[in-house]
């Protein structure tokens, strides 16, 4: 990274700017290292690190969260729990916002952070054997790398999960399915590990259950340890979108293969150019809103996912986009949950 090189020529390149760091659920790699990058751009930082520090506690709707700190700051990094929440605050911020993650959705940034290993690991990002260990059903990580390798070609992705915890029906549809990416799916990690080039553990996050019982009953259904590496290959990439709670042992640190705090390194390396590309973009378009999605309303529907911010968020449109013309297939604009008539 160029920065890495030359850390003097980027100390000023945010000089005067703020940050704002709008984080409604807990965060610790996400937030700091927005605040590092923008601290070491020469910019500053406000928000807050919890809902309950916020006006959200007195009823603040996300879209009246956003206009106000349009007034404050140049840049808005939102984490929320709410599907669909940075969305919202971008139809209504006047200055860039960044998804930093909204419920179990998606968290792009941590996917560039991703990406950005890779490619500096592997020295590619084409024909590789992808496996995604772990809770894949709310894990917002996996469905938008998923989606960012659909981009590449002779990508195989290898799904490795519980059968509680499989990967959501409408990622594979509307991602591997219509890519054309080949997968596989299976409950046996020591199976997949041979024929991957990436493993990409995740955690099974309480905080997505519903259930207290349900979590602990899966919670330790995989556990990489270093006699588990044996037939992996000795080129592997090992990540891990952190935090971990048992699920990689700390004995695997070691291995030259482990390059979880690799991808913390890269987060804030990558952090920093989307900051810096996004205020160059806002100062040369002020007045440009974030890209309108085609959609549409539909009598008498709306959408019955209970982590979608239209469950919260005052007089929000219930919106859906076509995602399937033949076969009439909506989803929600702003969670991506199928409309179910």
């Amino acid at each position: 990274m160029r920065h890495q090189r030359a850390p003097a020529k980027y100390a000023e390149k945010c000089k005067g700017k703020k940050l704002a760091t709008l984080f409604f659920e807990p965060s610790t790699r996400t937030r700091l290292s927005f605040e590092a990058a923008m601290l070491e751009l020469g910019g500053n930082v406000i928000g807050f690190s919890s809902a309950s520090s916020s006006s959200a506690s007195k009823g603040e709707s996300v879209a009246d969260t956003a206009q106000v700190i349009s007034c404050y700051a140049d840049i808005i990094a939102m984490r929320h729990p709410q599907e669909g929440a940075p969305y919202v605050a971008s139809r209504n911020a006047s200055i860039p916002v960044i998804n930093a993650g909204d419920g179990g959705h998606c968290h792009p940034t941590q996917t560039l952070a991703d990406l950005l290993t890779i490619y500096r690991e592997k020295g590619k990002l084409n024909g590789l054997t992808v496996g995604f260990c772990g809770d894949l059903k709310y894990g917002r990580t996996v469905h938008s790398l998923i989606a960012a390798l659909s981009r590449y070609s002779d990508i195989k992705i290898v799904l490795i999960s519980p059968e509680e915890l499989r990967l959501p029906g409408y990622v594979k549809k509307d991602v591997l399915n219509k890519h054309g990416m080949p997968y596989e799916e299976t409950t046996s990690l020591e199976e997949a590990m041979p024929s991957l080039d990436i493993l990409y553990m995740t955690r099974v996050q309480q905080e997505r259950f519903a259930d207290v019982s349900e979590y602990e009953r899966l919670k330790d259904s995989y556990i990489l340890t270093p006699d588990k590496l044996s037939t992996a290959k000795p080129d592997m990439c090992i990540l891990h979108p952190l935090p971990r709670v048992n699920e990689i042992s700390v004995a695997v640190d070691k291995d030259s293969r482990a390059c979880y705090f690799k991808q913390v390194m890269n987060g804030k390396l990558m952090r920093m150019a989307l900051i810096m590309k996004l205020l160059d973009e806002a100062e040369k378009n002020p007045v440009l809103c974030c890209d309108e999605v085609p959609s549409q309303s539909i009598a008498g529907c709306v959408c019955k996912n209970p982590r979608c911010i239209t469950t919260t968020e005052q007089e929000l449109p219930q919106l859906f986009k076509l995602t399937d013309a033949e076969h009439e297939t909506y989803r929600c604009i702003y969670c991506e949950s199928k409309l179910v008539r």
